[in-house]
């Protein structure tokens, strides 16, 4: 089933959901044999995104690592649209949701160059001790941190 809506509710109350848009070539070793983009691939792609979020909120891996965090992914979804074709290029739009819990909640646009959505899709990240490998009930400090500075609008995103 194909959606249309978003994939997470917004809070009355909750600040906006923060974005970033990165733009890419869809390159050969990204194509099946007729050249399309092969599904498995736009799990990558959201990735791209997400990593360029999470850079410019201040959770990037080197963080992670500071405070012995992981934050796997629990859930992904994808919805196809339009393929997308060798050498054409498209965006990725990544937009993490608000929440008070130990997650993180991300959903993605992907638009071709013609500017026809082409997928949708969305994951969820919760958040564990890497040494303890025990899921953390509450967010840790730098995601807390991060989310006083998103609810003040002095995230520079």
């Amino acid at each position: 089933m194909r959606r249309n809506k978003s994939y997470f509710k917004t809070e009355p109350g909750a600040p906006a959901p923060l974005a970033v848009t990165v733009r890419r070539r869809l390159a050969f070793s990204e194509v099946d044999a007729m050249a399309v983009a092969w599904h498995g691939n736009y799990l990558r792609f959201f990735e791209a995104a997400h990593t360029e979020l999470m850079q410019k909120i201040g959770l990037g891996f080197a963080v992670y690592a500071k405070y012995d965090i992981a934050a796997p992914v629990v859930q992904s979804h994808v919805d196809y649209f339009a393929p997308l074709m060798l050498d054409e290029e498209f965006t990725v739009r990544a937009e993490l949701f608000w929440n008070d819990g130990a997650r993180l909640d991300t959903a993605y646009t992907i638009t071709g160059s013609d500017g026809t959505l082409r997928a949708t899709g969305f994951t969820v990240q919760m958040f564990w001790g890497l040494k303890s490998r025990e899921v953390l009930i509450f967010p840790p400090e730098p995601v807390a941190a991060m989310r006083e500075r998103w609810c003040a609008g002095t995230l520079n995103v």
